[in-house]
């Protein structure tokens, strides 16, 4: 078989169809793998991501997050987590946080946050399957992959080569939105890969004085897209300035009324 270039558009195989999975770290038992999807960049997905892992670990369970954004990485930043990761020339260690909840993102391996990725698709992608073979997650009942927007080179090797339980699409209200989800959904589907629901972030900014709210973004068509793809919406999250506030200093792990907690409580009851 030759090797995969990752153009779909030009191959006759059916990668949906054909167990590709990288076996995960030796010394490492990840339960579930969930990843945070969407179509489009700037909706959100890392708050999601993060706001998600969170509530998650504050209901007891082993959680990590692996994150697949490596052009843009900022897991870290939401936990507050700078210092570097360490290795013993076998395994790489996650960062954790003062919770115990466990990180890799390409931040931690930097020399310095800032510097810029300036590598190729297939470089990229190989990084983050290391992440799920070279770091030695330890026992783990969830994990949470961050994913880049789009379905380029990284979705498409974390949908090879993870075994990814199912897939959480974030989205914002858009004239656009229909197409976009579509696109995100369909790779998920492709790939054999169930998709579990949608989370519309900014959906409305809700006045602090009157408490009425305001799409600022415009009125939103994700009932009509749910129906048509027949998935549920599992969230509907506002413009909150006190939550970006807590991800830029990040004091995730201490947002008082986490807006993710309603969907972890979902998926605990789904997935145990």
């Amino acid at each position: 078989m030759s090797e995969c270039t990752h153009d779909c558009s030009s191959c006759s195989s059916n990668c949906g169809e054909r167990d590709m999975h990288v076996p995960g770290n030796a010394m490492s038992s990840v339960k579930r793998v969930i990843a945070i999807v969407s179509g489009k960049g700037g909706v959100g997905k890392s708050t999601v991501t993060s706001c998600l892992a969170a509530a998650m670990n504050q209901k007891g369970r082993k959680v990590a997050v692996l994150d697949a954004d490596i052009t843009g990485p900022s897991i870290p930043t939401a936990f507050g987590v700078h210092e570097h990761a360490v290795g013993d020339g076998t395994n790489i260690f996650p960062a954790e946080t003062p919770s115990g909840l466990k990180l890799m993102s390409l931040n931690l391996l930097s020399a310095n946050e800032t510097d810029p990725v300036i590598w190729r698709g297939p470089v990229i992608s190989g990084v983050v399957t290391q992440f799920w073979t070279d770091v030695l997650w330890g026992d783990v009942d969830y994990m949470f992959v961050d994913m880049p927007p789009g379905t380029g080179d990284v979705p498409l090797t974390v949908f090879q080569s993870l075994p990814i339980d199912g897939v959480i699409v974030v989205t914002s209200p858009q004239d656009l939105v229909s197409m976009i989800i579509t696109k995100a959904v369909n790779m998920a589907k492709m790939m054999n890969v169930p998709v579990l629901g949608l989370v519309e972030n900014y959906s409305y900014f809700q006045c602090p004085d009157c408490g009425s709210k305001h799409a600022i973004f415009g009125e939103s068509h994700l009932d009509d897209v749910a129906k048509e793809l027949d998935l549920p919406i599992l969230a509907r999250l506002p413009i909150d300035p006190s939550l970006a506030k807590q991800f830029d200093a990040g004091r995730i792990e201490q947002v008082e009324h986490n807006p993710l907690a309603p969907v972890a409580d979902l998926l605990v009851e789904q997935h145990g």
